[in-house]
């Protein structure tokens, strides 16, 4: 069987690995012009900004090729019927499209998802260049430090960008598998995890660069840890929503179909490792099932909404004893989301799951995720700054009554 039957042909990789180059050259140029006379820590975190920034539209451009039906514009992988575009693949997408006008292969579909594709190489092209830079800074210090006869090493690890680069590449593995496995449900919604992943560890990894410490007590940072862990969960409902099709299960609100318990069938829902539109013994998904996906996302939106507004809160009384305002700041950022996030989900129900409100919501969930690990970073390096500082102190105390 040759690479194109099985799904995979790599005889476009080089032209694909140059269009990537191509497409990470020009905010890679950007950012060398703006940043050129900032320290060597600004410079990188500037970098990890650019490519977070990146990221977060090639959830926007994913979620534009799951609602358009694109995902299986071009049938192989990592190319278009062997070519590095559409141009090159012309013959046998208009043969797909005639043989099936509103089919999964059109002209298109074939460029939304080469364009998916071509965005994430850009971002993978931008790690690489991290990376690199993150362990020539590395090796530089390293040597100075020698060169001195002291043993410090640098502050910046290059460890965090080493680590996104491998995260990248095995999310780069589950697109490809989005492909061949033909939307298999439990790949797709770990392909967008791993995107929403990448996004955290590149707030946190820019943060690493430059801390930004809050100084806020054990409780509250639990708090926001234990928020996190509720959105990523959402999220995750929230994929396998999008992944099933199962948005317009439920067209009305509060209600759905009408009734306050419509049937349900949760052991066909969340059967994980099943076909798309299949259920877990095979046949076709029953209806009830995406009733019972749908419900679930639902319920987790509440409660999620729920403790977004009693973290708020307790921000917002953090903030009251904050000379910077940091936490009533934080506190009105995250209920700006929270709204965004209740008007867009429910534009996806009463008006029918239209393209807009459904790119709205994704972001908006990017963005949430973003801000709690943008606040975690900072409150935990708060957190270790209070540590270092009292333990300088008791040692303090000891030389002096040592003498």
């Amino acid at each position: 069987m040759n690479g194109l039957a099985l799904g995979f042909d790599f005889e476009p990789l080089l032209e694909l690995l140059a269009v990537a180059a191509l497409v990470g050259a020009v905010p890679l140029l950007f950012w060398q012009w703006r940043h050129r006379r900032d320290t060597t820590a600004r410079r990188l975190r500037a970098l990890t900004v650019l490519a977070a920034f990146l990221t977060f539209d090639l959830i926007l451009i994913g979620a534009l090729t799951r609602l358009t039906d694109s995902g299986l514009g071009c049938p192989d992988w990592p190319g278009c019927y062997g070519s590095a575009s559409p141009l090159g693949a012309r013959d046998e997408i208009h043969a797909a499209q005639t043989a099936m006008p509103t089919g999964p292969v059109t002209h298109g579909k074939a460029w939304m998802e080469m364009l998916h594709r071509y965005m994430a190489g850009g971002v993978g092209f931008l790690l690489v260049v991290l990376a690199v830079l993150s362990w020539t800074v590395w090796w530089r210090h390293r040597r100075a430090s020698k060169a001195v006869g002291s043993s410090q090493v640098a502050a910046i690890s290059p460890w965090w960008a080493t680590v996104s680069l491998i995260w990248i590449l095995v999310q780069g593995l589950f697109g490809a598998w989005t492909v061949t496995m033909k939307l298999f449900p439990a790949i797709v919604t770990s392909h967008l995890l791993l995107a929403f992943g990448l996004l955290v560890l590149l707030a946190w990894q820019a943060e690493s660069y430059e801390p930004r410490p809050l100084r806020w007590p054990a409780g509250l940072r639990a708090a926001i840890g234990g928020f996190t862990l509720l959105v990523i969960a959402q999220i995750a409902l929230g994929g396998w929503v999008s992944t099933n099709y199962a948005v317009l299960a439920c067209q009305d609100f509060p209600t759905c179909q009408g009734q306050w318990l419509p049937p349900t069938d949760f052991n066909h829902g969340f059967s994980l490792w099943r076909e798309l539109g299949r259920g877990a013994q095979g046949g076709y998904l029953p209806f009830e099932a995406l009733t019972a996906i749908h419900l679930a996302h639902r319920a987790g939106a509440m409660i999620v909404f729920v403790a977004l507004l009693a973290l708020a809160a307790a921000l917002w009384r953090q903030g009251a004893s904050d000379p910077a305002g940091e936490g009533r700041r934080w506190a009105r950022r995250l209920l700006a989301v929270g709204a965004w996030q209740l008007a867009s989900g429910l534009s996806n129900v009463v008006l029918g799951w239209p393209l807009l409100a459904a790119l709205a919501h994704t972001g908006g969930a990017a963005a949430l995720l973003l801000m709690c690990s943008i606040v975690l970073a900072r409150s935990r390096a708060g957190a270790r700054t209070c540590v270092i500082e009292t333990t300088r102190h008791s040692v303090g105390l000891m030389t002096v009554s040592s003498k």
